[in-house]
């Protein structure tokens, strides 16, 4: 075969790849800054207001976003679990997807069409981000990063596809990964995150690592890290390590326990998000329900901490924290109760991500161990904040392409890419089980009850 002949299609894939991906980049960038600076302006808002308004509006945007989604949508952005089976035998089928329950409306989206963006259903996201934009908008305890890939690829999809020639339509595919790569990346202002998020996630629905998706993941996120440094945006609070650790041992004891409490604790949130978002319950129990214990979570870390520290993604909660000098106990309550506002949040119907919450988690259980492991507040933060991420939404690469570019000394940035490492450790074997325990409960039937043999007389009375 003559080599020669496999130029102009090589060459063809990899144009299509960088276009493709800049074009997507260009129109998710755009997307994403519109509805994450209408959020931002929004949370500023409601904690400006008095506290019963505070706590008030997290509810408000969540029947908002429910009522979109389940009534204007007829239903069809509805998620439900697939209980359908038994439970995986293969520790390896756990790792790529967890348990039966179906991930958070948005990140399952960009999971499912990975290595198809042109199948992505672009047509969701105007509905979508008006039910963002409610959700976490109006301070219910959900992140901003699923959103903006969602809404990425959604772009990036669509801008590719809506060409009349077929040249256009090839765009689509390589649009969209560029789309999501540029949402995380003009997010963050890390264009390495924004690769790593899209390429990892995409793993789970087995899409290949190959040249063209990487090419187009490269270049959209370098289109949503130029489009933040041109613009100077700050649309997401990243804890940069400022203090390196006195030591190598010193190091390394802070990546073994944060790592170990922050994965520990943000994989056992994680479970329980992922089992209230499939709970198989009515619209309105699920509201109900769901809004009842919100409302709880949100009174005790009121009355705990602050108002602003009960709502939003979890700056708030970060803000007091560093402020308050509050105990370790507290804080450790602090970040267990906002693990349940943000389940709670999911179960009742909110359209939110999960990154940044969990980032928070992580970062209150850091905060918590500082003193006690003699390492700076900033460190054990932006350490526990990266264990978090690996720990609760299982993106360990991801994790550790923030670690090492978000800023400070190298030996801090080291030790906080050793805590992903230790999360990942304490994670696996504590999600692991409760996957597998509430699988085993799902799919064994109930045992009847025996009945007397013949050689027993029943008893009365």
């Amino acid at each position: 075969m003559d080599k020669r002949a496999g130029r102009p299609a090589y060459t063809r894939v990899v144009a299509e790849a960088v276009v493709g991906g800049t074009l997507g980049g260009l129109a998710a960038s755009v997307l994403v800054v519109a509805v994450t600076s209408t959020i931002k302006a929004m949370l500023a808002w409601v904690v400006d207001q008095d506290s019963w308004v505070i706590l008030t509006a997290p509810f408000v945007g969540i029947v908002a976003a429910v009522l979109l989604l389940n009534r204007v949508a007829d239903g069809r952005a509805a998620q439900r679990a697939d209980r359908a089976g038994a439970p995986p035998r293969r520790f390896s089928a756990w790792l790529r997807f967890p348990a039966n329950a179906v991930r958070a409306d948005l990140t399952a989206d960009v999971v499912h069409s990975a290595g198809h963006e042109e199948t992505f259903p672009s047509r969701l996201a105007p509905l979508r981000a008006l039910a963002i934009v409610t959700t976490v908008g109006l301070g219910a305890p959900m992140g901003t990063e699923s959103p903006a890939a969602h809404l990425g690829v959604a772009a990036g999809s669509a801008a590719g596809g809506l060409g009349r020639h077929e040249w256009l339509r090839r765009l689509a595919r390589p649009g969209g990964v560029g789309g999501g790569a540029a949402g995380v990346a003009v997010l963050m202002g890390l264009p390495l995150v924004g690769l790593a998020f899209i390429l990892e996630l995409g793993r789970r629905s087995q899409a290949p690592v190959s040249l063209p998706r990487v090419l187009a993941a490269t270049s959209g996120a370098l289109t949503g890290w130029a489009i933040n440094s041109l613009l100077e945006l700050s649309l997401i609070r990243l804890i940069v390590p400022v203090t390196p650790p006195n030591s190598v041992l010193q190091a390394i004891w802070a990546a073994v326990v944060v790592g170990a409490l922050a994965g520990a604790v943000s994989s056992a949130a994680g479970a329980a998000i992922y089992q209230a978002r499939g709970w198989q319950a009515g619209l309105v129990t699920k509201l109900l329900v769901g809004s009842a214990a919100l409302l709880a979570c949100l009174l005790l870390i009121s009355v705990i901490a602050t108002p602003a520290a009960a709502i939003g993604p979890g700056a708030g909660a970060i803000t007091w924290a560093e402020t308050a000098q509050a105990s370790a106990g507290v804080l450790l309550l602090v970040a267990m109760l906002r693990a349940l506002a943000t389940t709670a949040a999911v179960m009742a119907g909110g359209c939110g991500g999960l990154f940044v919450p969990l980032l928070s988690i992580g970062d209150l259980c850091g905060r918590a161990l500082a003193p006690g492991l003699g390492v700076s507040p900033d460190l054990a933060a932006s350490a526990g904040a990266a264990g978090g991420v690996a720990g609760g939404y299982r993106l360990p690469l991801t994790a550790v392409a923030m670690v090492l570019t978000v800023g400070g000394p190298l030996s801090a940035r080291l030790t906080c890419a050793a805590t992903v490492l230790c999360a990942v450790g304490a994670a696996i074997p504590v999600s692991y089980l409760l996957d597998r325990y509430v699988l085993h409960r799902a799919t064994t039937p109930p045992v009847p009850p025996a009945e007397p043999s013949a050689t027993e007389s029943p008893r009365h009375g």
